[in-house]
């Protein structure tokens, strides 16, 4: 065999090893693919997902963000009456770690309303004025796009009292002690009593007791201890 070509050999081998070693091993860990900074163009595979934002505001002044109902992780589930309500997942979970806690303290709660679309608020805000008027409704009913039920993060409760559901309005304010125990235990699972008595003017809504939000547990019991509504918390009351 020539020299030359030995030669030649050789240095395509090394050639070899080099090229397919980057290829193998030359990709470190803290590699990042080339960004294009200037158009922007794949900036959306770095960016972080912009929903849930636990403490989104929503009420009279704040509509539903855009693009939110697309953002989060809705399930179904279903209540003791037989009723399919959807939630916002890691609410549900929330939820279903207070009503077992609250079990232990003899109160049984289930979730009546949930995660609601803007046509179904459409249709509660029909349903409600006719059974209870215009005023009723202006107190108690978010109009179509401000609600927080649009988030899947507001949830109404319901109370089983000796085997009875209970879940009319004006049954449920019957039971202020009960609600007592309820309220007592929501910080420590993520929750604010949304709507509490004294806050009117800042929330925009009347006292409701069985209406409370998710927010995180570490935002709950700061405004639990401070007591702020969200609108405070946010400093936009």
């Amino acid at each position: 065999m020539k020299r030359g070509f030995v030669n030649k050999t050789i240095l395509m081998g090394a050639f070899c090893i080099l090229v397919l070693g980057c290829g193998r091993f030359g990709m470190a860990e803290d590699y990042e693919p080339e960004r294009d900074y200037e158009s922007g163009a794949d900036e959306d595979i770095f960016k972080e997902p912009a929903y849930p934002d636990y403490l989104v505001l929503v009420n009279k002044e704040h509509p539903l963000p855009d693009g939110w109902e697309e953002g989060i992780d809705i399930i179904e589930m279903t209540n003791s009456r037989g009723n399919v309500v959807e939630i916002e997942s890691t609410a549900y979970e929330a939820f279903l770690e207070l009503q077992y806690e609250l079990t232990l303290e003899g109160v049984s709660i289930d979730l009546d309303n949930a995660y609601r679309s803007v046509s179904e608020q459409e249709w509660l805000v029909d349903t409600f004025t006719e059974k209870y008027g215009e005023g009723y409704v202006e107190q108690y009913v978010a109009v179509p796009g401000y609600s927080e039920h649009h988030t899947g993060l507001a949830l109404d409760l319901y109370l089983i009292v000796d085997g009875e559901e209970m879940y009319y309005n004006e049954e449920l304010t019957e039971k202020p002690e009960v609600w007592e125990i309820v309220h007592n235990n929501l910080a420590d699972y993520g929750f604010i009593l949304r709507y509490p008595e004294g806050k009117e003017e800042i929330t925009g809504y009347s006292y409701e007791p069985w209406h409370i939000r998710y927010v995180g547990v570490d935002a709950a019991q700061q405004m639990m201890w401070q007591g702020l509504t969200l609108e405070e918390y946010m400093g936009e009351a």
